[in-house]
């Protein structure tokens, strides 16, 4: 078992990692007063395994499984049975899942009573790597992802491996496109995947990533907590465009469409020099690793209207985050007109 500890200027997290870590601190949460919010795919899984840890008569909210369910009406959902199972203001919120669940659990807790305890313990491999980790907490809302969310750091994350040995081949391929993106930002890690690119999907291998990514957010979060300063931002390569897929499409999983939207994006910065030789070739050969093909798209002009509304822009161009060289990005804005240019002239192929 690994711990990182998160100073954060708002509040501070201890991450535990490792196999074991569930058994050993996920207990303690049952003397006190809880409330836990997960989804019915993990609750369909781990239904024994909560009433073992937490008892029998849990409160708990069990959402639809999806991104369906990250929507005002199922966030007031929560907050009602919160107040139906008399909460307190001295309450734990314990998101069980995977990145909807966080999210969504995340801003309960914020807003419940102005703010009660929260506990993430990721189910997903994305959600051990990324989205538990750092307190960005959302909904979606008229098509547009986490347009309503804060930020609020959990007091504690527990990233068990032992739950990514339910996953489905896909379910881990989302994790290896948030996975991958931090192999563009750090290149220690980046190292790590290239060496081990054809044993990416090994869960021992990736027990070990698990703790290098989340000490590589941590760090950003720590001087970044709330996209001030632009180090954050960082974190986003390969999500303006893959969100922007992601929405008009749909379908793939957003792991998926991040390392879609890597792809394009890797293109974009080759295009305009920033990006080149070596390091170009092994990042675009990393991604394919994972992604095997990516898909043509016919409608990119339609899709690339949902990149307006990403939360990186701050005028009327669209903001995103190339890699440079090795370890390192760097943030172009682009009209909407040239981003469909060059998004069109990517088609699928570096």
């Amino acid at each position: 078992m690994q711990e990182i500890h998160l100073t954060a200027q708002s509040h501070n997290s201890v991450i535990r990692c490792g196999q074991g870590v569930f058994e050993t601190y996920a207990p303690k949460y049952k003397e006190g007063q809880f409330f836990i919010v997960t989804d019915s795919n993990v609750f369909a899984l781990y239904r024994h395994l909560l009433w073992e840890t937490f008892g029998i008569n849990i409160n708990i909210k069990i959402l639809p499984a999806g991104e369906k369910s990250k929507t005002h009406k199922y966030l007031f959902e929560i907050l009602k049975e919160m107040l139906n199972c008399g909460m307190r203001r001295n309450c734990t919120v314990i998101a069980f899942g995977g990145g909807v669940v966080g999210d969504i659990a995340g801003l309960a807790a914020a807003l419940y009573m102005r703010g009660v305890n929260l506990v993430q313990i990721p189910t997903t491999l994305l959600a051990q790597v990324d989205s538990s980790v750092g307190g960005k907490t959302a909904v979606d809302m008229c098509g547009v992802k986490n347009v309503i969310g804060t930020f609020y750091q959990p007091q504690e994350v527990l990233a068990d491996p032992r739950f990514l040995e339910t996953l489905p081949e896909k379910e881990i391929r989302c994790g290896l496109g948030e996975i991958v993106k931090y192999g563009a930002l750090d290149g220690g890690i980046f190292a790590k995947l290239t060496e081990n690119k054809n044993n990416l999907k090994d869960l021992r291998f990736l027990s070990e990533i698990i703790y290098r990514c989340i000490a590589h957010k941590a760090k950003v979060v720590k001087d970044d907590e709330r996209d001030l300063n632009g180090l954050r931002k960082t974190l986003n390569m390969g999500h303006s465009t893959g969100h922007a897929l992601e929405l008009y499409y749909g379908k793939k999983s957003h792991g998926e469409y991040v390392l879609i939207g890597m792809y394009f994006e890797l293109f974009i910065a080759r295009k305009l020099g920033i990006c080149t030789g070596q390091y170009a070739e092994e990042l675009k050969s990393l991604i394919l690793s994972v992604i095997k093909k990516i898909p043509y798209y016919a409608d990119l002009e339609k899709a690339a209207d949902y990149a307006k509304f990403d939360k990186k822009n701050n005028d009327e161009k669209i903001s995103l985050i190339v890699p440079k060289a090795l370890g390192e990005s760097t943030e172009i804005k682009l009209g909407l007109e040239e981003y469909v240019k060059l998004l069109k002239e990517c088609g699928g192929g570096l």
